[in-house]
Protein backbone atom coordinates (compact mmCIF):
# COMPACT_ATOMS: atom_id res chain seq x y z
CA UNK A 1 0.00 0.00 0.00
CA UNK A 2 2.66 2.29 0.96
CA UNK A 3 4.40 1.37 -2.35
CA UNK A 4 1.41 2.07 -4.09
CA UNK A 5 0.86 5.42 -2.42
CA UNK A 6 4.81 6.60 -3.03
CA UNK A 7 4.29 6.02 -7.13
CA UNK A 8 1.01 8.50 -6.87
CA UNK A 9 2.43 11.15 -4.60
CA UNK A 10 6.04 11.25 -7.05
CA UNK A 11 3.90 11.44 -10.16
CA UNK A 12 2.01 13.90 -8.56
CA UNK A 13 4.68 16.23 -7.61
CA UNK A 14 6.90 15.71 -10.96
CA UNK A 15 3.98 15.87 -13.28
CA UNK A 16 3.64 19.47 -11.37
CA UNK A 17 6.64 20.66 -10.79
CA UNK A 18 7.22 20.19 -14.51
CA UNK A 19 4.42 22.61 -15.20
CA UNK A 20 4.71 25.88 -17.45
CA UNK A 21 2.59 27.17 -14.90
CA UNK A 22 4.86 26.34 -11.81
CA UNK A 23 8.07 27.24 -13.22
CA UNK A 24 6.40 30.52 -14.11
CA UNK A 25 4.62 31.33 -11.14
CA UNK A 26 7.79 30.73 -9.33
CA UNK A 27 9.95 32.94 -11.30
CA UNK A 28 7.30 35.90 -11.07
CA UNK A 29 7.32 35.49 -6.98
CA UNK A 30 10.88 36.66 -6.64
CA UNK A 31 10.26 39.01 -9.47
CA UNK A 32 7.43 40.09 -7.53
CA UNK A 33 8.97 40.73 -4.36
CA UNK A 34 11.78 42.75 -6.24
CA UNK A 35 9.40 44.80 -7.49
CA UNK A 36 8.30 45.62 -3.98
CA UNK A 37 11.74 46.02 -3.26
CA UNK A 38 12.47 48.44 -5.65
CA UNK A 39 9.80 50.23 -6.98
CA UNK A 40 8.72 52.15 -3.99
CA UNK A 41 12.50 53.65 -3.13
CA UNK A 42 12.72 54.77 -6.96
CA UNK A 43 9.04 56.42 -6.93
CA UNK A 44 10.37 58.07 -3.55
CA UNK A 45 13.59 58.89 -4.91
CA UNK A 46 12.60 60.13 -8.12
CA UNK A 47 9.53 61.89 -7.85
CA UNK A 48 8.61 65.49 -6.64
CA UNK A 49 12.25 66.43 -5.89
CA UNK A 50 13.86 69.80 -5.64
CA UNK A 51 10.12 71.53 -6.76
CA UNK A 52 10.43 75.04 -7.76
CA UNK A 53 7.98 76.65 -5.11
CA UNK A 54 7.33 80.52 -4.66
CA UNK A 55 6.41 81.95 -1.62
CA UNK A 56 4.08 84.74 -1.45
CA UNK A 57 4.89 86.63 1.98
CA UNK A 58 2.03 88.44 2.68
CA UNK A 59 3.41 89.56 6.38
CA UNK A 60 5.42 92.41 7.68
CA UNK A 61 7.46 90.70 9.75
CA UNK A 62 9.33 88.30 7.45
CA UNK A 63 7.61 84.92 8.63
CA UNK A 64 7.66 84.12 4.91
CA UNK A 65 11.35 84.26 5.09
CA UNK A 66 11.53 81.63 7.64
CA UNK A 67 9.37 79.17 5.73
CA UNK A 68 11.78 79.64 2.86
CA UNK A 69 14.01 78.58 4.96
CA UNK A 70 12.74 75.56 5.84
CA UNK A 71 11.33 74.89 2.91
CA UNK A 72 14.90 74.77 1.75
CA UNK A 73 16.48 72.69 4.44
CA UNK A 74 14.26 70.01 3.68
CA UNK A 75 15.76 66.65 2.43
CA UNK A 76 14.63 63.67 0.95
CA UNK A 77 14.68 60.73 3.28
CA UNK A 78 16.38 60.97 7.12
CA UNK A 79 20.07 61.23 5.45
CA UNK A 80 22.10 63.99 5.58
CA UNK A 81 23.12 64.20 2.18
CA UNK A 82 19.21 63.78 0.78
CA UNK A 83 18.21 65.17 -2.58
CA UNK A 84 16.55 68.69 -1.57
CA UNK A 85 12.78 68.77 -1.83
CA UNK A 86 12.29 72.12 -2.49
CA UNK A 87 13.84 75.25 -4.58
CA UNK A 88 11.82 77.81 -2.83
CA UNK A 89 12.00 81.56 -3.90
CA UNK A 90 10.48 84.61 -1.87
CA UNK A 91 8.23 86.90 -2.84
CA UNK A 92 7.35 90.18 -0.64
CA UNK A 93 4.18 90.67 -1.25
CA UNK A 94 2.63 92.90 1.34
CA UNK A 95 -0.96 94.79 0.95
CA UNK A 96 -1.22 92.75 -2.56
CA UNK A 97 -1.02 89.00 -2.10
CA UNK A 98 -3.88 88.43 -4.40
CA UNK A 99 -2.28 90.37 -7.71
CA UNK A 100 1.34 88.89 -6.59
CA UNK A 101 -0.89 85.87 -7.57
CA UNK A 102 -2.47 85.89 -10.37
CA UNK A 103 0.85 87.28 -12.24
CA UNK A 104 2.47 84.18 -11.12
CA UNK A 105 -0.45 81.09 -11.63
CA UNK A 106 -0.05 81.14 -15.40
CA UNK A 107 3.44 80.41 -14.75
CA UNK A 108 2.72 77.40 -12.36
CA UNK A 109 1.91 74.05 -13.45
CA UNK A 110 2.91 73.55 -17.09
CA UNK A 111 3.37 70.66 -18.68
CA UNK A 112 6.62 72.13 -20.70
CA UNK A 113 9.59 73.42 -18.49
CA UNK A 114 10.84 76.28 -19.21
CA UNK A 115 13.21 78.84 -16.51
CA UNK A 116 9.64 80.70 -15.91
CA UNK A 117 7.77 77.53 -14.89
CA UNK A 118 6.93 76.91 -11.25
CA UNK A 119 5.42 74.08 -9.65
CA UNK A 120 3.71 75.38 -6.84
CA UNK A 121 3.00 78.35 -4.90
CA UNK A 122 2.62 78.67 -0.95
CA UNK A 123 0.93 81.72 0.30
CA UNK A 124 1.33 83.38 3.47
CA UNK A 125 -0.41 86.34 4.64
CA UNK A 126 -0.75 87.97 8.03
CA UNK A 127 -3.50 85.26 9.65
CA UNK A 128 -1.39 82.22 8.53
CA UNK A 129 0.09 82.24 12.43
CA UNK A 130 -2.77 82.29 14.71
CA UNK A 131 -5.22 80.46 12.13
CA UNK A 132 -2.71 77.64 10.98
CA UNK A 133 -4.06 78.09 7.75
CA UNK A 134 -1.39 78.52 4.54
CA UNK A 135 -2.70 78.15 0.67
CA UNK A 136 -1.09 76.34 -1.64
CA UNK A 137 -1.25 76.09 -5.37
CA UNK A 138 0.45 73.64 -7.50
CA UNK A 139 0.07 70.56 -10.05
CA UNK A 140 0.80 68.15 -7.42
CA UNK A 141 -1.99 68.86 -4.73
CA UNK A 142 -3.18 65.25 -5.81
CA UNK A 143 -0.02 63.02 -4.49
CA UNK A 144 -1.35 62.91 -0.76
CA UNK A 145 2.92 62.06 -0.03
CA UNK A 146 3.74 65.41 -1.38
CA UNK A 147 0.97 67.32 0.43
CA UNK A 148 2.34 64.70 3.61
CA UNK A 149 5.70 65.83 3.40
CA UNK A 150 4.72 70.14 2.83
CA UNK A 151 2.95 69.43 5.39
CA UNK A 152 5.37 68.05 8.05
CA UNK A 153 8.06 70.38 7.16
CA UNK A 154 5.86 73.60 8.23
CA UNK A 155 4.09 72.34 11.36
CA UNK A 156 6.85 72.33 13.61
CA UNK A 157 7.91 76.20 12.11
CA UNK A 158 3.91 76.97 12.72
CA UNK A 159 4.19 75.79 16.24
CA UNK A 160 7.12 77.50 17.13
CA UNK A 161 5.62 81.33 15.28
CA UNK A 162 2.57 80.61 17.64
CA UNK A 163 4.85 79.48 20.74
CA UNK A 164 7.08 82.78 20.08
CA UNK A 165 3.66 85.31 19.50
CA UNK A 166 2.46 84.54 23.14
CA UNK A 167 6.10 84.91 24.86
CA UNK A 168 6.97 80.78 25.57
CA UNK A 169 10.50 79.83 24.20
CA UNK A 170 10.15 77.73 20.93
CA UNK A 171 13.30 75.89 22.06
CA UNK A 172 12.25 74.83 25.68
CA UNK A 173 8.23 74.11 24.70
CA UNK A 174 9.32 71.64 22.14
CA UNK A 175 11.62 69.71 24.12
CA UNK A 176 8.99 69.65 26.63
CA UNK A 177 6.51 68.38 24.35
CA UNK A 178 8.76 65.53 22.72
CA UNK A 179 6.92 62.42 22.17
CA UNK A 180 8.76 59.40 24.25
CA UNK A 181 10.57 56.86 22.40
CA UNK A 182 8.87 53.54 23.77
CA UNK A 183 11.33 50.63 23.03
CA UNK A 184 9.41 47.55 23.64
CA UNK A 185 10.53 43.41 24.37
CA UNK A 186 8.75 40.44 23.86
CA UNK A 187 9.47 38.31 27.60
CA UNK A 188 8.61 34.68 27.21
CA UNK A 189 8.82 32.17 29.66
CA UNK A 190 10.49 34.48 31.86
CA UNK A 191 13.54 35.59 29.70
CA UNK A 192 13.63 39.05 27.72
CA UNK A 193 14.07 38.13 23.75
CA UNK A 194 15.16 40.38 21.20
CA UNK A 195 11.52 41.06 19.56
CA UNK A 196 9.91 43.95 19.62
CA UNK A 197 6.39 44.68 19.59
CA UNK A 198 5.95 45.34 15.41
CA UNK A 199 8.40 42.48 14.65
CA UNK A 200 6.00 40.22 16.58
CA UNK A 201 2.77 41.45 14.82
CA UNK A 202 4.72 40.67 11.49
CA UNK A 203 5.54 37.34 12.18
CA UNK A 204 1.74 36.65 13.10
CA UNK A 205 1.24 39.07 10.54
CA UNK A 206 2.83 36.54 7.59
CA UNK A 207 2.43 33.11 9.66
CA UNK A 208 -1.36 34.17 8.93
CA UNK A 209 -0.53 34.96 5.00
CA UNK A 210 1.47 32.10 3.85
CA UNK A 211 -0.82 29.59 5.21
CA UNK A 212 -4.18 31.20 3.47
CA UNK A 213 -2.24 31.84 0.29
CA UNK A 214 -0.83 27.86 0.53
CA UNK A 215 -4.94 27.00 0.79
CA UNK A 216 -6.07 28.93 -1.74
CA UNK A 217 -3.98 28.34 -4.23
CA UNK A 218 -2.59 24.63 -3.70
CA UNK A 219 -6.29 23.38 -2.48
CA UNK A 220 -7.55 24.12 -5.50
CA UNK A 221 -5.22 22.59 -7.36
CA UNK A 222 -6.34 19.11 -5.46
CA UNK A 223 -9.37 20.06 -6.63
CA UNK A 224 -9.30 21.06 -10.03
CA UNK A 225 -6.96 17.66 -10.67
CA UNK A 226 -9.45 15.34 -9.19
CA UNK A 227 -12.19 17.07 -11.24
CA UNK A 228 -10.05 16.77 -14.59
CA UNK A 229 -8.84 13.14 -13.94
CA UNK A 230 -12.50 12.36 -13.50
CA UNK A 231 -14.18 13.84 -16.85
CA UNK A 232 -10.89 12.83 -18.63
CA UNK A 233 -11.85 8.98 -17.78
CA UNK A 234 -8.24 8.60 -16.24
CA UNK A 235 -9.50 8.20 -12.30
CA UNK A 236 -11.31 5.04 -14.30
CA UNK A 237 -8.00 3.20 -14.91
CA UNK A 238 -6.47 4.37 -11.40
CA UNK A 239 -8.75 2.76 -9.46
CA UNK A 240 -8.20 -0.60 -10.96
CA UNK A 241 -4.31 -0.86 -9.48
CA UNK A 242 -5.10 1.80 -6.40
CA UNK A 243 -7.86 1.97 -3.64
CA UNK A 244 -9.74 5.61 -3.71
CA UNK A 245 -7.90 6.11 -0.61
CA UNK A 246 -4.31 5.93 -1.81
CA UNK A 247 -5.02 8.10 -4.95
CA UNK A 248 -6.67 10.92 -2.35
CA UNK A 249 -3.89 10.67 -0.24
CA UNK A 250 -1.14 10.95 -2.69
CA UNK A 251 -2.76 14.10 -4.52
CA UNK A 252 -2.66 15.82 -1.13
CA UNK A 253 0.32 15.18 -0.20
CA UNK A 254 2.16 15.75 -3.67
CA UNK A 255 0.49 18.90 -4.43
CA UNK A 256 1.69 19.79 -0.77
CA UNK A 257 5.29 19.16 -1.49
CA UNK A 258 5.07 20.88 -4.49
CA UNK A 259 3.38 23.96 -2.28
CA UNK A 260 6.11 23.73 0.08
CA UNK A 261 8.65 23.78 -2.74
CA UNK A 262 7.19 26.72 -4.27
CA UNK A 263 6.75 28.59 -1.06
CA UNK A 264 9.99 27.74 0.08
CA UNK A 265 11.71 28.97 -2.73
CA UNK A 266 9.52 32.21 -2.39
CA UNK A 267 10.89 32.35 1.01
CA UNK A 268 13.70 32.20 0.42
CA UNK A 269 13.85 35.17 -2.76
CA UNK A 270 12.43 36.80 -0.17
CA UNK A 271 15.16 36.78 2.48
CA UNK A 272 17.90 36.94 -0.41
CA UNK A 273 16.47 40.58 -1.66
CA UNK A 274 15.60 42.15 1.70
CA UNK A 275 19.33 40.90 2.90
CA UNK A 276 20.92 42.76 0.07
CA UNK A 277 17.92 45.34 -0.80
CA UNK A 278 20.27 48.54 0.21
CA UNK A 279 22.71 47.26 -2.46
CA UNK A 280 20.15 46.45 -4.71
CA UNK A 281 19.24 50.04 -4.45
CA UNK A 282 22.36 51.53 -4.11
CA UNK A 283 22.19 50.12 -8.24
CA UNK A 284 19.92 52.36 -8.56
CA UNK A 285 21.11 55.13 -6.82
CA UNK A 286 18.44 54.99 -4.10
CA UNK A 287 18.83 54.82 -0.54
CA UNK A 288 17.50 52.17 2.00
CA UNK A 289 16.19 52.58 5.41
CA UNK A 290 16.37 48.93 6.00
CA UNK A 291 15.01 46.99 8.25
CA UNK A 292 12.09 44.47 6.69
CA UNK A 293 11.15 41.37 7.76
CA UNK A 294 14.56 39.83 7.22
CA UNK A 295 16.01 42.11 10.18
CA UNK A 296 13.04 39.71 12.81
CA UNK A 297 13.84 36.60 11.50
CA UNK A 298 17.11 35.85 13.35
CA UNK A 299 15.52 36.59 16.76
CA UNK A 300 12.36 34.26 16.02
CA UNK A 301 11.84 31.52 18.90
CA UNK A 302 12.87 28.14 16.83
CA UNK A 303 9.85 26.37 18.58
CA UNK A 304 7.47 28.82 16.49
CA UNK A 305 9.03 27.72 13.34
CA UNK A 306 8.28 23.80 14.60
CA UNK A 307 4.86 25.26 15.95
CA UNK A 308 3.89 26.73 12.48
CA UNK A 309 5.55 24.26 10.14
CA UNK A 310 3.30 21.60 12.10
CA UNK A 311 0.32 23.30 12.35
CA UNK A 312 0.75 23.93 8.78
CA UNK A 313 1.00 21.06 7.62
CA UNK A 314 -1.81 19.59 9.32
CA UNK A 315 -3.71 22.68 8.11
CA UNK A 316 -3.16 21.72 4.68
CA UNK A 317 -3.63 18.18 4.83
CA UNK A 318 -7.22 19.30 6.34
CA UNK A 319 -8.48 21.73 4.03
CA UNK A 320 -7.00 19.33 0.73
CA UNK A 321 -8.60 16.61 1.72
CA UNK A 322 -11.76 18.59 2.19
CA UNK A 323 -11.23 19.96 -1.81
CA UNK A 324 -10.50 17.06 -2.74
CA UNK A 325 -13.68 15.76 -1.71
CA UNK A 326 -15.46 18.38 -3.28
CA UNK A 327 -13.71 17.85 -6.79
CA UNK A 328 -14.67 13.73 -6.63
CA UNK A 329 -18.41 15.27 -6.44
CA UNK A 330 -18.60 17.90 -9.68
CA UNK A 331 -18.24 17.40 -12.78
CA UNK A 332 -17.09 20.61 -14.06
CA UNK A 333 -15.00 23.39 -12.45
CA UNK A 334 -18.18 25.50 -12.14
CA UNK A 335 -19.72 23.54 -10.23
CA UNK A 336 -16.86 23.21 -7.73
CA UNK A 337 -16.41 26.65 -7.53
CA UNK A 338 -19.97 27.06 -6.27
CA UNK A 339 -19.63 23.98 -3.77
CA UNK A 340 -16.15 25.19 -2.49
CA UNK A 341 -17.90 28.24 -0.99
CA UNK A 342 -18.41 26.57 2.66
CA UNK A 343 -14.73 26.45 3.01
CA UNK A 344 -13.70 29.39 1.51
CA UNK A 345 -16.01 30.65 4.61
CA UNK A 346 -14.25 28.47 6.89
CA UNK A 347 -10.53 29.84 5.75
CA UNK A 348 -11.44 33.52 5.92
CA UNK A 349 -13.00 32.80 9.19
CA UNK A 350 -9.88 31.02 10.40
CA UNK A 351 -7.53 34.16 9.03
CA UNK A 352 -9.78 36.79 10.45
CA UNK A 353 -10.05 34.69 14.17
CA UNK A 354 -6.18 34.80 13.58
CA UNK A 355 -6.33 38.64 13.83
CA UNK A 356 -9.26 39.19 16.67
CA UNK A 357 -7.27 38.17 18.89
CA UNK A 358 -3.75 39.89 18.39
CA UNK A 359 -4.81 42.15 21.31
CA UNK A 360 -5.39 39.24 23.92
CA UNK A 361 -3.92 36.06 22.72
CA UNK A 362 -4.66 34.38 26.32
CA UNK A 363 -8.63 35.16 26.42
CA UNK A 364 -11.48 32.84 26.27
CA UNK A 365 -12.27 32.63 22.41
CA UNK A 366 -8.40 32.24 21.76
CA UNK A 367 -8.85 29.01 23.60
CA UNK A 368 -11.58 27.85 22.43
CA UNK A 369 -10.74 28.80 18.31
CA UNK A 370 -7.85 26.82 19.29
CA UNK A 371 -9.80 23.52 19.72
CA UNK A 372 -11.53 24.23 16.66
CA UNK A 373 -9.59 22.06 13.87
CA UNK A 374 -10.40 24.20 10.72
CA UNK A 375 -9.50 27.59 12.64
CA UNK A 376 -6.44 26.29 14.73
CA UNK A 377 -3.81 26.10 11.81
CA UNK A 378 -4.09 29.90 11.35
CA UNK A 379 -5.07 30.56 15.38
CA UNK A 380 -2.63 28.92 17.22
CA UNK A 381 0.67 29.71 15.18
CA UNK A 382 -0.43 33.46 15.69
CA UNK A 383 -0.98 33.19 19.51
CA UNK A 384 2.62 30.97 19.75
CA UNK A 385 4.09 34.05 18.47
CA UNK A 386 2.39 36.73 21.02
CA UNK A 387 2.84 34.47 23.94
CA UNK A 388 4.05 31.07 24.27
CA UNK A 389 1.39 28.22 25.25
CA UNK A 390 1.77 25.94 27.73
CA UNK A 391 3.07 22.96 26.73
CA UNK A 392 0.01 20.70 27.85
CA UNK A 393 -2.51 23.09 26.19
CA UNK A 394 -0.17 22.97 22.84
CA UNK A 395 -0.38 19.23 23.05
CA UNK A 396 -3.80 19.51 23.50
CA UNK A 397 -4.56 21.47 20.44
CA UNK A 398 -2.14 19.15 18.48
CA UNK A 399 -4.66 16.44 20.01
CA UNK A 400 -7.72 18.06 18.83
CA UNK A 401 -6.25 18.77 15.33
CA UNK A 402 -4.73 15.61 14.66
CA UNK A 403 -8.55 14.34 15.79
CA UNK A 404 -10.20 16.49 13.86
CA UNK A 405 -7.71 15.67 10.28
CA UNK A 406 -8.61 11.86 10.80
CA UNK A 407 -12.61 12.54 11.38
CA UNK A 408 -12.40 14.79 7.78
CA UNK A 409 -10.22 12.55 6.12
CA UNK A 410 -12.62 9.73 7.57
CA UNK A 411 -15.72 10.98 5.89
CA UNK A 412 -14.01 12.82 2.59
CA UNK A 413 -12.22 9.45 1.76
CA UNK A 414 -15.45 7.57 1.60
CA UNK A 415 -17.06 11.10 -0.57
CA UNK A 416 -13.62 10.46 -2.49
CA UNK A 417 -14.23 6.40 -3.10
CA UNK A 418 -17.89 7.18 -4.56
CA UNK A 419 -18.19 10.26 -6.27
CA UNK A 420 -15.05 9.60 -8.38
CA UNK A 421 -17.01 7.05 -10.63
CA UNK A 422 -20.24 8.96 -10.41
CA UNK A 423 -21.03 11.41 -13.59
CA UNK A 424 -24.12 13.15 -14.43
CA UNK A 425 -25.66 15.98 -12.47
CA UNK A 426 -23.75 17.47 -8.94
CA UNK A 427 -24.18 15.25 -5.92
CA UNK A 428 -26.20 16.78 -3.36
CA UNK A 429 -26.03 16.80 0.72
CA UNK A 430 -29.09 13.89 0.57
CA UNK A 431 -25.88 11.78 -1.65
CA UNK A 432 -23.38 12.97 -0.08
CA UNK A 433 -25.01 10.87 3.61
CA UNK A 434 -25.85 7.88 1.51
CA UNK A 435 -22.51 7.57 -0.02
CA UNK A 436 -20.86 7.60 3.18
CA UNK A 437 -22.86 5.53 4.68
CA UNK A 438 -22.38 2.68 1.72
CA UNK A 439 -18.96 3.27 1.73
Amino acid sequence: MLRKTIAVIRREFVERVRTKAFIIGTVLGPIFFGAMAIIPGLILSRGSVGQRVVVVDGTANAFGERIASVLAAAKMGDAPNGKPLYAPVRVSAAGRVQDVVDSLVPRTGLSKKSDESLDGLLIVDEGSVTTGKLRYYGKNVGSMEDMRQLRSSLTPLMISERLRSVGVDPAVAMRAAAPIDLDTRKVAEGKLTAESGASTFLLAYAMGIILYMALVLYGTQVMTSVIEEKSNRIVEVLVSSLTPFQMMLGKVVGVGMVSLLQLGIWAGAFLLLQKNQAKILGMFGVASAGGGIASILPTMDPWLVVVFLGFFVLGFLFYSSVYAAIGSMCNTVQEAQQLQTPVMVMTIAGWFSAFALLRDPTSSFAKVASLIPPLAPFVVPVRFSIARIPLPELLLYVATMIIGLLLIVWVTARVYRVGILMYGKRASFKDIFRWVRAA
